[in-house]
Parts: C-alpha cells; structure tokens; sequence
C-alpha cells in the first residue's frame, strides 16, 4: 500500500552560512553586509520568485535585529506596534504592501536612524506606486537585484534542498536534473518538493528514474 504523504512544513536552513554565494547574488550579500552603513534608510532587493530574496531577509533580519512585517498587515495606525521597538524591519512582497502605511513604516525608520529592508520582485521605480513621497523615497535608495541563477549553483542549490528535507540522493540525480531544470530557485524548490512527496508516497529513494517520471522529464 502506498503511504499518504502529509503536507507538513520542513524547515530549511535559513542561516548566513546555509545561504550559496554565486555571482548572480554577490551584490545583494554585498549590500547587505554593509548594514548599517547603507546610504539611505532603506535598501530594495528584488529579483524572480524563488531567487533567494526570502533567504537573505532573514540573514539580514538575524544581523539586525529586524522585524518581519506582513504587507498584509501594515495599516497606517497599526505601524508603531507593527514595528515595536525596534529599529530595523523588513516587508516582503513590499509591492503588495498599501502606499501610506508603507510611506509611514519608512518614515518611522528614519527617524529612528534605523534600516528598513524592502523585497520585491521589481524594482521600486517600476512599482505602480502613486504616492509621490513613498516613490520619491524609494528610487533614492539603493537597488540591487538578484538573478537567475546559473548550472552550477542551481545544483548546489538542489543539495542544499534535499538536505534541508533529510534526503539522500546520488550525484547523478543532482546532474540531471540541474540539467534539466528551468534555471531558477523557484523550480528547484518545487522539483525537490515533488520527488519528496513520491519517495515517501512509493517508498524508494530519489532516483534518476523517479525524476523522470515525477517531473516529465523526456530523456534526450
């Protein structure tokens, strides 16, 4: 009989140590390593769903004490609590965030002499924001973008994932599908999910096969 896979949470590794450095995010570490000695209050890092923007959020938020916001959450008369007291904070998916209550987070901060850490997947020039002071704010602060990542650390990234679910997989399942793979975090992610699922499902270990099956990989 197969075993029903449970949809429960792992918990990946979300350290500075646990994060891989590769040209397509060396400027966004760079950047984050100068806190707080940033040239404006706040920082944007943006780039595709998957890049690793969550990660180094909270690398960032680990170094500096920053608390996590929902853009959902921020409301005008919510960002004192929101932020308490601290002097840093981070809004991902900040474009999804309402104008005025973000405008009064960024303010708050730095009046604070503090650092506010907005991610994204674009830039805030291209943000379709409306409120001349909250984009007057943004496009003076830095930008760096995270990009697509290449061969390599795509499958760098594929043992990291499989490790962060306790799985053992051979070599040759790593090659293969970092050959194989869109290149981007985000199908990573997702194909080392769904090879999960079915090992547990069929009781067999992540094989070059199974990733054939799972994920309609045609053989070349």
């Amino acid at each position: 009989m197969a075993q029903l896979p449970l949809d429960l949470p792992h918990r990946p590794a979300l350290g500075r140590a646990d994060f891989l450095v590769a040209p397509c995010n060396a400027a966004a570490i760079a950047w984050l390593d100068r806190w707080p000695r940033w040239p404006a209050p706040a920082l944007a890092l943006y780039g595709p769903a998957g890049s690793g923007k969550t990660h180094l959020a909270h690398v960032f938020a680990a170094g500096a004490a920053a608390r996590f916001i929902d853009p959902a959450a921020l409301a005008t008369d919510r960002v004192p609590a929101l932020l308490g007291v601290a002097t840093a904070a981070i809004v991902d998916e900040a474009d999804r965030a309402a104008e005025e209550p973000l405008l009064h987070l960024y303010n708050l901060i730095a009046e604070r002499r503090g650092q506010l850490l907005v991610v994204a997947r674009e830039a805030p020039a291209r943000w379709a924001s409306a409120l001349p002071d909250l984009r007057s704010r943004l496009s003076a602060a830095p930008a760096v973008a995270v990009a697509a990542p290449d061969e390599a650390l795509i499958g760098a990234l594929l043992v990291k994932l499989f490790a962060d679910r306790q799985l053992a997989v051979g070599e040759e399942v790593v090659a293969y599908l970092a050959l194989h793979l869109e290149r981007s975090f985000a199908a990573a992610q997702q194909a080392v999910a769904a090879l999960d699922a079915a090992a547990l499902a069929e009781h067999r270990r992540v094989t070059v096969p199974l990733a054939k099956k799972v994920l309609g990989i045609e053989p070349l």
